[in-house]
């Protein structure tokens, strides 16, 4: 029973894509309260929240690292694991299942080791000042600690939605999102130990988070659990799934890399009240493209399985609806930032020189945000249909191409300073996004025409 009723090349594509869309979406927007009720806290501590939601703020290119890693391992291997399901290949999808997990273990392991031992270098690259690096430090130390539950509850969770389990999945995010609400107020007011607080009630979530995302995949509601015969490591099988995977690490890799380049530059033009007004910049992002990127993500184990069982009408029906339903709500979200961008600032911090520089950097980062959705449904497209060069490729091209060379070249010209920094994201948005898509259109859409007639004709 379950087998069949997570066989998505039956019924609708639209209700089998918000099936999985929907909770992932509202699990996604919970992910995102791990780190934002640390902010939304600590930008909340009286007399120094400012000065310890900036240094918090030089912390996120390394969770973000982190994160590109899961997403090696994870985005690699569900669009396969869907892909075999559609095959009715049930036994490799489970050793695609148990490689990512045993990958996920002993890559998050070498970068726990890592940062402890580099963290003190890395964080002043990242442009930390004698005034935010112990509130930088003192969240970081702790936060490694949580390496491993974080990669098992962020890399394994696609699994569960890609057996159709989307409510479950939703609930993994759930559990760590709501202890993380309740144990940070306590940690850092009530006990006093701040960011440390905020660190420690991040971990203690994840490692729930984790524990809940393994007891169901070895459980007997899973269509393919997971167990130990699936743990043996195959040269092509590890091949297979990093390449594919390559994408989102990519992806990941590289905003940490503009978050970075940002860092860098806002401090040297502006000093570390516009490395404060970035974080929450960072912040708002998340929050509004976040339904977006769940839409496009939940779309992929339903396009894979299609492809994989050669349904190729419902490919091309998954992606039209994926990507209008993606532009509408960002040109929406769009017309709120611009209209209501104080709002969204005072989630965070209420000071008022952070608010001034932050409205103005909300008009100039935000603007034509929509674009971005175009490049999300080309790059999940290319994902799901397993074209992992077009979909590193992309990744590459808008982030390090355009980003990160007009982070610092904009700055410079006409004296545009920190203005500069925030005009390199709309930027890169246009012209990526629009190549990202474009080359989808001509290159997709024609072979799953072709592949179509072919299969008609046999």
């Amino acid at each position: 029973m379950a087998a069949k009723a997570t066989d998505f090349s039956k019924g609708s594509v639209i209700k089998n894509t918000l099936s999985i869309a929907v909770p992932m979406i509202f699990a996604q927007l919970l992910n995102l309260l791990y780190n934002m009720v640390d902010r939304m806290y600590i930008g909340r501590i009286p007399e120094v929240g400012a000065t310890a939601l900036t240094g918090l703020g030089l912390c996120f290119p390394i969770i973000t690292m982190i994160s590109a890693f899961a997403n090696l391992f994870s985005s690699g291997g569900t669009p396969l694991f869907s892909m075999e399901r559609g095959k009715h290949h049930e036994e490799e999808a489970g050793k695609i299942m148990g490689n990512c997990l045993l990958l996920l273990l002993i890559c998050g392991a070498i970068l726990m080791i890592i940062g402890y031992l580099f963290y003190r270098p890395i964080l002043f690259a990242f442009g930390a000042s004698a005034e935010t690096f112990p509130y930088a430090k003192d969240y970081i130390l702790i936060y490694l600690l949580g390496t491993l539950f974080m990669m098992v509850s962020l890399g394994m969770n696609g699994f569960i939605n890609a057996q159709g389990f989307g409510t479950i999945g939703m609930l993994t995010v759930t559990l760590g999102a709501v202890a993380n609400i309740i144990l940070d107020p306590i940690f850092i007011f009530v006990l006093d130990i701040g960011a440390k607080g905020a660190a420690l009630a991040t971990i203690l979530s994840q490692m729930l988070s984790a524990l809940w995302v393994l007891q169901f995949l070895t459980g007997k509601r899973a269509v393919i659990p997971l167990n130990r015969s699936q743990f043996a490591l195959s040269g092509r099988r590890v091949g297979k799934i990093m390449t594919l995977g390559l994408a989102g690490f990519v992806a990941g890799f590289t905003n940490s890399a503009v978050q970075v380049a940002c860092n860098a530059n806002l401090a040297h033009y502006g000093g570390d009240l516009y490395v404060g007004v970035m974080t929450i910049l960072n912040s708002v992002r998340e929050i509004i493209m976040m339904p977006v990127q769940g839409l496009a993500q939940g779309a992929i184990p339903v396009l894979s399985y299609n492809y994989g069982a050669r349904n190729y009408t419902k490919v091309r029906q998954g992606i039209r609806f994926m990507t209008i339903v993606c532009v509408v709500y960002a040109c929406l979200m769009w017309a709120l930032l611009e209209r209501f961008p104080g709002f969204f600032i005072r989630i965070f911090n209420s000071d008022t020189a952070l608010l001034t520089a932050g409205v103005k950097g909300m008009h100039l980062y935000f603007w034509g945000i929509f674009m971005m959705s175009f490049q999300m449904a080309g790059q999940n497209v290319f994902v799901s249909l397993g074209k992992s060069k077009q979909a590193v490729f992309f990744s590459l091209f808008r982030k390090i191409i355009i980003v990160v060379p007009l982070t610092y070249l904009l700055p410079t010209l006409w004296k545009l300073g920190v203005d500069g920094v925030y005009i390199a994201e709309p930027v890169s948005n246009f012209v990526g996004g629009a190549a990202c898509f474009i080359t989808m259109l001509f290159t997709v859409y024609p072979e799953l025409l072709g592949k179509r007639k072919e299969r008609n004709q046999a």
